[in-house]
């Protein structure tokens, strides 16, 4: 029963998460609040681990909420869920690419969705910068001092200023925060 609970929560997310991967982290915050499967400290695990390894971010994430919630099968069963909307959308759209193309509704669809693309994905972003650099607990416990991860704040910054200095590859940045996270026990 868990397995075709994963596939319904990961096919709408699949179906209605539009803009790509980051697209995804509203649907598994509110699953996450829904279900129990997952903290948001363990979204703020899948982003790290899905930014890390190659392959689109959703099916990673995907795939490591599947896995944590119920194995190897889980993982797989969540990945299809996730991506089964698109293949189904892709093919009808290739079946009727032509009409699509030049149907004004269709082209003005696409336009609406832009903006709710980036909205979701801005949304998200600020998600992730929530749990990577702010200790909500210290505002219920009355320790505004511990309110900002300044570790995480300082790393942060320290990258992007050498990456826009350095113009290295970003996978050189990601392998060099994961040691100092490691090191440093962040």
């Amino acid at each position: 029963m868990i397995l075709l609970r994963l596939f319904y929560e990961f096919f709408k997310t699949g179906l209605f998460s539009v803009g790509g991967g980051l697209a995804t982290l509203p649907f598994l915050y509110e699953m996450s609040a829904k279900t129990g499967w997952f903290s948001t400290a363990d979204i703020a695990n899948m982003i790290a681990v899905s930014e890390s390894t190659p392959g689109p971010i959703g099916i990673n994430m995907s795939t490591y909420a599947g896995f944590t919630t119920a194995g190897v099968l889980g993982g797989l069963v969540a990945s299809l869920g996730l991506a089964a909307p698109s293949v189904i959308i892709i093919l009808i759209i290739a079946r009727f690419l032509k009409k699509f193309r030049e149907n004004r509704y269709v082209e003005g669809a696409f336009y609406g969705l832009r903006p709710a693309s980036i909205a979701m994905i801005s949304v998200a972003g600020l998600n992730v910068a929530q749990v990577a650099l702010v200790n909500m607990n210290a505002l219920s416990a009355g320790h505004l001092g511990d309110f900002f991860l300044w570790k995480a704040i300082l790393l942060g910054a320290a990258i992007f200023i050498a990456q826009k200095k350095l113009k290295w590859s970003p996978v050189v940045f990601i392998a060099i925060a994961a040691v100092v996270g490691i090191v440093f026990q962040f």
